[in-house]
């Protein structure tokens, strides 16, 4: 059926928990299970470890003190309202110019992969973010006025110097988590086919699949998590969120997230053994794998039809690819040989300057991102009570979000352009119905 997401595992609430339902098709083990992972993603964490089975071991700097703080109902977060609000759903990656050894982004010698904002009792906070906005003006074709805001950064609060001229920074909302075990499982090769990073067939898109170190299996792999896809699975994408955001050590990452320079970060460890034990870390992947995609709404309204196919004819399709299917053998097996309609095909495409972070991370350029998912993103405003997408939270709405498409999308945003004020509406309907 058209009104399907992800078959059938395909939720139906339109709820503020419309994020938040798992797949139908789960047995009682796995709904216990679940039960469990949902308490630990949103139960508050403590710092000062002493592993006794608490939910202790946060930081000692950290940005979060639970998972739902960022991914708020399961949902996506939002840039701070005003320039004296702290963030609360969003970080900054930090890098400087180079490799890891691994091929990632190598991190700042001081402040690490992301700036902390927050330190347990006797361990300082690293700094804080700050974020004005400077409007720039623009019209369709037919005169209707627009307005894009676009994000200036600053740091402050630094207590350990400042971050240095070559500092390479990417500011990041926490994305909604519904339907990741199913983008999960969808097979390599499926991926890979999709793939056209030479541009061959002449259509100006060229995306392009991200190779990412797994710590688990000691290897590389494709991406296919966060902003730029690079995270292999969901197994090290929890174990790496707990650790880069909460400090949380788990078997995947033992190791404090306390950079040479902090001693205090440093004097505060207690324990060796993980903060987040594998048992522990299993239920949270379970969780995640296990959230169904709402159903699509409206799909009956001339509105919607129209605007999807404004949607085709336009070139958004072409890396909003509608149509994936699931494996046969996927970590979780419910999972397994579903038709989706996730909106993406997982690769990486050039989305401009405007857009760019001029921070590399793997294969993905300073201009590359990977193809967000679009399915669920109409119930955005009713759960997260926000109207703010893209990787930064900058468009405030759905058609600012398109109108900073450029590189690979330019043609398609320019086509927006020239639509007319009906076109338009109808094409936000069909967003809005997703």
């Amino acid at each position: 059926m058209a009104g399907l997401s992800a078959g059938i595992a395909t939720t139906f609430s339109r709820s503020r928990e419309a994020f938040s339902a798992p797949i139908s098709t789960l047995n009682q083990d796995r709904l216990r299970a679940f039960a469990l992972g949902r308490k630990l993603f949103r139960i508050r964490w403590s710092g000062r470890s002493t592993v006794r089975g608490g939910f202790d071991g946060l930081g000692p700097t950290f940005n979060r003190n639970t998972c739902s703080g960022c991914h708020l109902k399961d949902g996506r977060g939002q840039p701070p309202a005003s320039v004296d609000k702290p963030m609360q759903s969003m970080l900054v990656r930090l890098s400087v110019p180079g490799e890891s050894a691994h091929g990632g982004p190598l991190p700042h010698p001081v402040y690490g992969g992301q700036l902390q904002d927050k330190g347990i009792v006797g361990v300082p906070r690293e700094g804080r973010v700050t974020i004005e906005y400077r409007e720039i003006t623009g019209s369709f074709a037919d005169g209707e006025p627009f307005s894009l805001r676009q994000p200036v950064y600053a740091f402050g609060d630094l207590q350990h110097g400042p971050v240095g001229e070559d500092v390479l920074v990417s500011p990041r909302v926490a994305p909604a988590i519904y339907g990741l075990g199913l983008l999960e499982a969808v097979d390599q090769a499926t991926i890979e086919a999709s793939a056209d990073p030479d541009d061959a067939d002449s259509d100006g898109i060229s995306g392009r699949v991200n190779r990412v170190w797994d710590p688990v299996t000691g290897q590389q792999a494709i991406g296919r998590f966060g902003w730029k896809a690079n995270t292999p699975n969901l197994y090290t994408q929890v174990a790496a969120a707990a650790h880069g955001d909460m400090g949380l050590t788990t078997s995947v990452f033992p190791q404090d997230n306390c950079p040479t320079a902090q001693t205090a970060c440093a004097e505060a460890h207690i324990a060796d053994a993980p903060e987040l034990d594998d048992a522990r870390l299993e239920t949270l992947v379970l969780y995640a794998r296990s959230l169904g995609v709402p159903a699509k709404r409206d799909i009956h309204d001339p509105a919607t039809h129209r605007g999807a196919e404004i949607f085709d004819d336009i070139g958004c399709a072409a890396c909003h690819t509608l149509i994936l299917a699931t494996g046969s053998d996927p970590a979780l097996p419910e999972l397994a040989n579903i038709t989706i309609q996730p909106y993406t095909d997982l690769l990486l495409h050039d989305m401009g300057e405007g857009l760019a972070d001029g921070r590399p991370d793997y294969a993905a350029s300073g201009r590359e991102w990977r193809t967000p998912p679009l399915w669920g993103i109409g119930l955005v405003q009713r759960v997260n009570m926000h109207n703010n997408f893209l990787h930064d939270g900058r468009a405030r709405g759905l058609m600012e979000a398109v109108l900073w498409h450029g590189g690979e999308a330019q043609i398609a945003r320019d086509a927006v352009i020239e639509l007319s004020r009906s076109d338009r509406d109808a094409l936000l309907a069909f967003l809005a119905s997703l």
